[in-house]
């Protein structure tokens, strides 16, 4: 895949304490290290951007710092230990987990002594980087902007809400992808033995959702726990791993990655692909009320006035799911799922109270004609508080011609229905008294 000349990659300067990054291990060392790529060619996946202009970069060795982001066992770590083993420059790593501000200072330091010594600066490689809160990560500002550190940071979550942005602007940031079932059984396929039939590459790849650290540790445990002399089939894996749970950190990018998923998929009148989202953040141990809460404000947002049980439903789901827990909560959640995306879609009301918000804080406090005024005392009636309002019930269908809204902007329109399900009798009753129909 990557061909790095010896031009500029000749070997790695020899560290005794960063060997554990680049050797393949022991017997007793995990599958998932022992399996690590030793070069470029055998890296798997993130084709999208280890290509000839990747390549070009490493090449000039000009660069200022990499944030390597994506979900855990995508590469990360092992494209960080490979640019390590194929260049000249020393490389230290660091865990944020583990390491403050000191041990990460005294890298730094080490490096620009060398830096201003004439000698290449580092390469300083810290991961879980997003663990260091953004006044630590500042440490890294001064010595990235006169050039004395190459620095590159894994995160799996997202660098524009947890990497300082002073620190993101002077790095390239490279979106690491999960891996597809088949990249991940062609990771497999070069570590397991020949008893293991297709069928559990399959089941391993699927479980392991892009992740080919938790997809070699899988092979690795269903091949100690069975006879090297028998066929491995989908009986022995399922005894061995059992059930094996979604990622699906509520606190990640994964939880709202998935919540929009769903919410757009009923936006969008799609009930398979809203239960499934719905499944996904269930079996991933989403909190039901949460799902539920969302599904109101959807009722509301997304359908409206053109189904108005629409909001019944969602509120009466909120409170079985209340009442119920899990795992009962899943049945009402997916009746109000299907039946919200299978509803008329409106917005009109969501956006007619977001439009009249922005009215009032553009226009202030306008005069509110006097006739609509309340006039509990005869003081306030002799200022004119009430007086010409005409009660509607006093003339036939029940309407009269009147002014409600504020003098200067009495032609304003925020709730405007559509033709869709409910709002259309909504369309026709107001067109008959005046109103502009939708457009």
């Amino acid at each position: 895949m990557l061909l790095i000349t010896k031009a500029v990659y000749i070997h790695r300067m020899a560290f005794d304490s960063q060997d554990s990054l680049f050797s393949t291990g022991s017997a007793d060392t995990p599958l998932a290290l022992r399996a690590r790529p030793q070069d470029f060619s055998e890296v798997v996946g993130q084709t999208h951007f280890l290509n000839d202009r990747f390549k070009k970069i490493l090449l000039t060795d000009k660069w200022c710092g990499f944030i390597f982001w994506g979900p855990p066992g995508t590469g990360k770590t092992t494209l960080a230990s490979l640019i390590a083993k194929n260049t000249q420059r020393h490389f230290e790593t660091l865990s944020a987990v583990t390491s403050g501000v000191k041990e990460i200072k005294e890298v730094l330091e080490k490096s620009r002594l060398a830096f201003r010594g004439g000698r290449p600066a580092y390469i300083l490689f810290i991961d879980e980087v997003h663990r260091l809160n953004k006044s630590q990560q500042d440490v890294l500002l001064p010595f990235l902007e006169e050039g004395s550190i190459r620095f590159i940071g894994a995160t799996t979550e997202n660098p524009s809400f947890e990497i300082n942005n002073a620190i993101a602007s002077r790095c390239i940031i490279y979106k690491f992808n999960a891996l597809q079932s088949e990249e991940l059984i062609s990771v497999l396929m070069r570590s397991a033995p020949e008893n293991v039939t297709p069928e559990v590459l399959e089941r391993i790849a699927a479980c392991a959702q892009g992740d080919a650290r938790k997809a070699l540790n899988l092979l690795d445990h269903v091949c100690l726990a069975s006879p090297s002399s028998e066929k491995i089939e989908i009986k022995d894996f399922d005894e061995v791993t059992q059930a094996q749970s979604l990622y699906y950190d509520k606190k990640s990018e994964a939880h709202y990655d998935t919540i929009s998923a769903f919410i757009k998929s009923v936006r969008g009148s799609d009930p398979d692909a809203a239960v499934y989202y719905l499944a996904r953040m269930l079996e991933g141990g989403e909190d039901p009320v949460f799902i539920a809460r969302r599904l109101v404000i959807l009722a509301s947002e997304d359908i409206g006035n053109a189904n108005p049980a629409g909001l019944m439903l969602a509120t009466s789901c909120f409170q079985a799911v209340h009442a119920l827990g899990m795992p009962e909560a899943r049945i009402p959640l997916a009746q109000a799922t299907t039946y919200l995306a299978c509803s008329e879609k409106s917005n009109r009301s969501y956006q007619a109270i977001n439009e009249a918000i922005e009215e009032v804080k553009k226009s202030g406090g306008l005069e509110i004609p006097m006739a609509v005024r309340n006039a509990p005392t005869s003081m306030m009636k002799s200022w004119g508080y009430g007086k010409g309002y005409d009660s509607p019930h006093q003339h036939e269908g029940g309407w009269v011609q009147a002014q409600f809204l504020p003098e200067k902007i009495k032609e304003k329109r925020f709730y405007i229905p559509t033709a869709r399900g409910g709002e259309k009798k909504f369309q026709e009753f107001l067109g008959l008294r005046g109103k502009k129909p939708s457009t």
